[in-house]
Parts: structure tokens; sequence; C-alpha cells
């Protein structure tokens, strides 16, 4: 039944916000396409029939073919209720197993996934090394000599700096090019190195961008001052190349607590 106020007579539509982990190996990103298969596009066809309503979720925002989410948030609006637990247990029995919905929640009419997250956090991590078992999840980088010091020397670099626009994909239509870096930070654990970046926003392609020139700096092909003055040209051209994309996890999307709904 439409949510209705017995007063008014108006029918109201209910937001609500999906929790969401997927392995982006198989699809073409996050976003709707026209002639491949998207997260996006396998989540709302799985909610419209649990949900026997049409659905089009709204993400946080959007990766790319082959990046993975350990945790994304989408929101959707319906105009009746339905049981919470029952809906988040059907749609993952339709999903692939590579696709899961963590959890739904309710949240304010006007909340939004995208316009409303105040911190993104994402890992780049690389192999050092071959192992099958993480070929579809890591860099691997087969007999290379990196100066990780130097790397996170680099990376304390970045967070002196707002404008990006080196870093971002070079036909992006935005109004800035500004981010505000909380964190950028190397670590290793023998084989095993993870770059974390925390932002209240990113550009596109700007991690794998960001990465991909940091380990330039990191085989001494770029120096600490020529990293400077590549992020002060603003042109992409002068930056390394793009990181591939198996590596990248988008990990965190932080919200104010005031958009959702406990009852």
């Amino acid at each position: 039944m439409p949510y209705i106020c017995k007063h008014t007579k108006i029918t109201f539509q209910l937001r609500y916000f999906l929790e969401i982990a997927y392995k982006g190996t198989k699809y073409h990103g996050w976003q709707l396409q026209p002639n491949a298969i998207s997260v996006q596009e396998l989540i709302n066809k799985a909610l419209t029939t649990i949900l026997r309503k049409p659905i089009n979720i709204v993400g946080a925002g959007r990766t790319d073919a082959g990046v993975h989410a350990e945790q994304l948030f989408a929101h959707f609006d319906i105009d009746s209720i339905f049981n919470i637990d029952e809906v988040v247990y059907k749609t993952n029995a339709l999903l692939p197993n590579d696709i899961v919905i963590l959890n739904i929640m309710k949240v304010i009419e006007d909340a939004h996934a995208r316009f409303d997250a105040i911190q993104r956090s994402y890992q780049y991590r690389i192999f050092l090394g071959r192992n099958p078992f993480l070929v579809e999840t890591t860099w691997q980088l087969i007999n290379k000599k990196l100066n990780v010091v130097k790397m996170n020397e680099a990376a304390k670099i970045l967070l002196t700096y707002t404008n990006f626009k080196c870093f971002s994909r070079s036909n992006t239509d935005v109004k800035t090019y500004d981010c505000d870096l909380k964190k950028a930070l190397w670590v290793q654990n023998k084989q095993h190195l993870i770059f974390y970046i925390t932002a209240d926003r990113f550009l596109r392609n700007m991690v794998r961008a960001v990465v991909g020139t940091l380990l330039d700096v990191g085989t001494n092909k770029t120096s600490l001052e020529e990293f400077k003055k590549i992020i002060e040209s603003k042109n992409r051209s002068n930056a390394g190349p793009s990181a591939p994309p198996q590596g990248l996890f988008l990990t965190e999307v932080t919200y104010p607590n005031r958009i959702f709904i406990h009852e």
C-alpha cells in the first residue's frame, strides 16, 4: 500500500539507502551502460523483481570497469513500506555472488547518496611478486624495486595541495578540481603494498593516476620536486600513467548521522 497521509491524502515517496559491496572484475563499472553489464543494472533488476515496482538506484559515485567496492551506498524511492531484512535476503538471492546488499536503511526524504557524502576512502593494493589468487584484486609488480619511503614523502606533498586537475581524466566536466585530502599513505607488509587515500571527493580516474605517478617517484623516474611541478601544472599529460583498475577498492563512504532515521 502507498504511504498516505490520512489528512491530506497525499502519497509520499519513502527514501532508502542501500549499503553495497561488490567485486568489479566481471562488470563494466558501476554505472548503467547501453551495451554492457554494470553493477547498477543488476541491482535495479533484482530490487524491481523483489519489490514489484520499478526501482532505479542512485549511487554515491561510479567506479570504472574492474574496480571493486567494499562499501558503496545508493538510494532509491518507493511508495510502500517493506520488511527490510526480507528484502535484503531475497535481493541477495537474485544477485550474482560477487555483488551483495549489506544493508538497507531508512533516510530522510531529501537524503542523497552522492551529494550528502562527506568523505570517501580508497585503497590501492599492490602485490610485489606473483600470486595467482590475487590476480583480479591486486596490481602485481614483478622484480620491481620501489622506494616506499620516497613514495610516502610524495604522498605527504599531496596533502599540501587542493587542485588535482593533473590527475583528472582530461574530458571530465566538473565545476572544480579541488579536493580536500585528509589522508595519503603507503603501508607495506612483506609483499603487500597498500596505498590509503581519503578525501571529501575525488575526480574521475584520480586515485589510479595518483598511484601511477607515485610509482614513478618510487622508481626514481620522478623526483619530489618534479612531483610538485606536476601537481602545479594542472596538466594530466605531465602526470604518470594510470594504475590498472583491479587493484583499486572503494572502502568507505561517510555520511552525517542526521540523514538516517533511527527507529
